[in-house]
């Protein structure tokens, strides 16, 4: 979203998800994501769950 300088708004919008759930991922704030969410973030920004996601081990 940064790099494309888009609003939470515009995603949430977009996408049909919810601002909170759009707002959680960026802040990297969500402790669980529906995969509907993950497929329908995937095809907006053309992209592959690599892309969306890195694991920390913690």
């Amino acid at each position: 979203m940064g790099e494309r300088k888009l609003k939470v708004t515009d995603v949430a919008r977009d996408t049909g998800l919810h601002r909170n759930t759009i707002t959680l991922l960026y802040k990297e704030t969500a402790t669980r994501v529906d995969l509907e969410a993950i497929d329908k973030l995937c095809d907006y920004f053309n992209c592959d769950v690599k892309d969306l996601f890195e694991r920390i081990e913690g």
